[in-house]
């Protein structure tokens, strides 16, 4: 007898619908929503994928890894928020504008109801971008099903996808620039390359980000490398901030959302992923 490792009441969540439109940004919750989609349930699966300067290259080849794999129906649209001023400005509810030109693209070509990775943990957020969510009417499997971030990865671990079971939290780039400070597309290149460059001389599951602040660009680790360790990744990081003609301001512990700036009071205590 083989036993089912999607959760019952999740493949009820999706079956509700013949076809979902699943929104995959190449993270974990998205991949393997539409992993249980494909493979799990009656309703058929397409995929939407957003390729933009603000996306890294290696989320939008998963996505294509995974697609070509597994058989996916794949689109991959332009969401265009690099057009949008608004957003480029990079205020305090930037993701919205972002979801929402997103799921405008994925409305205009898609006449079914489109799904995101949104997990039970992710309410607990200041996220702007459910309430782009709630306009167009987004459903989240995961969140009606009862599923929290520690059950998705143990999901992914139970569907055997290895990769994504072991992959860290994965914003997009933009979350990596301070509130305020300008998005545009050699700020998201630079921040990627960073990154890409000082990967490799971390242990695999490292928190890492290059934070572009009003200060200079800080790097952020988390666990930080040991003592002797650290003087590569700082010299490599230096090297390539001055590559870039930006200040480097040094190595500290990965703190979730530090790029986020509260500019009113009613946010006091709130932070958005990053």
């Amino acid at each position: 007898m083989t036993i089912e490792p999607v959760p019952l009441r999740l493949i009820r969540v999706i079956e509700r619908f013949d076809e979902l439109a699943v929104a995959v940004s190449g993270g974990v919750d998205s991949m393997v929503l539409a992993h249980v989609v494909h493979g799990h349930t009656r309703t058929r699966l397409v995929a939407f994928h957003a390729a933009s300067p603000a996306v890294p290259a290696s989320a939008t080849e998963r996505v294509r890894i995974h697609a070509q794999r597994f058989g996916w129906q794949l689109r991959v649209v332009d969401a265009g928020e690099l057009d949008d001023p608004t957003y480029r400005a990079n205020p305090v509810d930037r993701c919205f504008f972002c979801k929402s030109r997103l799921y405008d693209r994925i409305r205009a070509v898609a006449d079914f109801p489109t799904a995101s990775g949104t997990n039970l943990d992710d309410l607990g957020d200041y996220r702007p971008g459910l309430r782009a969510a709630e306009d167009h009417r987004v459903i989240h499997p995961f969140v009606e099903a009862g599923l929290a971030k520690r059950d998705v990865y143990a999901l992914a671990a139970a569907l055997g996808l290895d990769d994504l079971a072991a992959l860290p939290a994965q914003p997009c780039l933009a979350s990596r620039i301070e509130t305020g400070l300008v998005v545009d597309a050699t700020t998201l290149a630079f921040v990627e390359r960073v990154e890409a460059a000082l990967a490799p001389l971390l242990p695999r599951a490292t928190h890492l980000r290059c934070r572009v602040t009003a200060t200079g660009v800080v790097v952020e680790a988390d666990p930080l490398p040991t003592a002797g360790e650290d003087d590569g990744i700082v010299s490599l990081a230096a090297r390539l901030c001055r590559e870039g003609g930006r200040s480097f301001a040094g190595l500290r512990r990965y703190r979730r959302g530090s790029a986020f700036l509260h500019p009113t009071a009613d946010l006091v205590g709130e932070r958005s992923l990053g």
